[in-house]
């Protein structure tokens, strides 16, 4: 499967459908939670069956019928927790085999529901981890909390019994310290050339502390600047061992990451420049502007709105558009909208989980260009 890229999601944001309706389904396929391939289809029955009954699948029926033959082919379950798939007549056919859980969804509209896949985006990016003592290091890259990459080496240190006893101990001790010493210097550039091949955002270090301490001070600039925390794990660790803790640090990144924009929001809101709104009718105003750099908002919220079928003008209430004054059609979720257009017009979208100073602020926000 191609990479879950934000080109992808881009691209997929500016589909419109229109010579047929878009589906969006977001089915969830862990086995962890559906043991048997019959279970998560039970879960798309029900999807269907309620799309079906709401009068919204009719003129969708060909492309139900084809998503409902794609998940019955089979999933390959080994990498794959959850898949989204979006559909549109003989125009649109887009499957991700994401190898996180999703929720289950079926929508369809005049436009990919790309909601879900941008927030597994958002929380999905690339780290690395290094484990290390005074002989060994292993690297270990994730995406999307899976392993990506894997890369070891060992550094053998000299010992006493390797001089036939030629040296005094305390020499052996100080070519010792030194080969360690070169030992980190090799995994620091090792680990650098790694990330010139396959660029990560963060690096998390496990180590005794005085040795990571020299080991990271080793590192290049570029990637002292991704440094996100440490670990407390053996150099000997087992992979999924690794993958949790490290997954750990990774979700405490991600909060403060979502904290600092929210923060930067609230700040911009109350500055005299002006550079920030919050509030749904704001924020949409923004947006048909064109004037927004970075939309925020809160996972979860849905809401109903509307949008203009002449100037494309999203707004919460209608059915006059405030910007023309032409016919609104009603949408079923305005918040939904908002995140495509964003993405269209080259925004940055941050969607934060359970970030109460965001709901106190309205659940949405942005940062302005001008």
């Amino acid at each position: 499967m191609p990479p879950l890229t934000e080109d992808r999601i881009r691209n997929l944001a500016g589909f419109k459908g229109h010579r047929a309706p878009v589906v969006s389904l977001y089915l969830d396929v862990d086995g962890r939670r559906y043991r048997r391939p019959s279970d998560y289809e039970h879960e798309l029955d029900r999807l269907i069956r309620q799309a079906r009954s709401n009068g919204h699948g009719v003129e969708a029926s060909p492309d139900l019928s084809r998503v409902e033959a794609y998940v019955r082919g089979g999933v390959d379950r080994k990498r794959t927790r959850g898949l989204a798939v979006f559909a549109s007549g003989d125009d649109l056919w887009e499957v991700f085999d994401l190898p996180v859980t999703v929720r289950n969804q079926l929508v369809i509209n005049s436009t990919p529901h790309i909601r879900q896949l941008e927030t597994v985006r958002e929380n999905g990016r690339r780290f690395a981890v290094l484990l290390a003592d005074r002989q060994r290091a292993r690297l270990f890259a994730f995406e999307l909390g899976e392993l990506a990459e894997h890369s070891e080496r060992f550094d053998q240190l000299p010992r006493h019994e390797d001089d036939g006893g030629g040296l005094d101990r305390d020499h052996v001790h100080d070519r010792a310290a030194n080969a360690a010493h070169q030992h980190l210097k090799r995994t620091a550039a090792a680990v650098f050339e790694v990330f010139r091949e396959q660029p990560f955002d963060h690096l998390v270090v496990g180590a005794a502390d005085e040795l990571a301490h020299d080991l990271e001070r080793e590192l290049h600039p570029y990637l002292k600047e991704r440094l996100a925390g440490r670990l407390s794990v053996p150099v000997t660790a087992k992979v999924d061992d690794v993958r949790v803790a490290a997954l750990e640090v990774e979700h405490e990144v991600e909060r403060s990451r979502q904290a600092a924009a929210v923060e930067r929001l609230r700040a911009a809101v109350h500055s005299a420049a002006g550079l920030g709104l919050a509030g749904l009718d704001s924020v949409l105003a923004a947006l048909g502007e064109r004037r927004v750099e970075t939309l925020i908002v809160s996972e979860g919220y849905e809401i109903e709105g509307w949008r203009c079928a002449s100037c494309d003008v999203l707004a919460r209430v209608g059915p006059a558009c405030p910007a023309c004054g032409a016919k609104m059609a009603k949408v079923d979720d305005v918040l939904e909208e908002a995140i495509e257009d964003a993405l269209s017009q080259s925004c940055r979208v941050d969607v934060c989980t359970d970030n109460a100073d965001l709901d106190v602020l309205g659940r949405v926000g942005a940062l302005l260009r001008y």
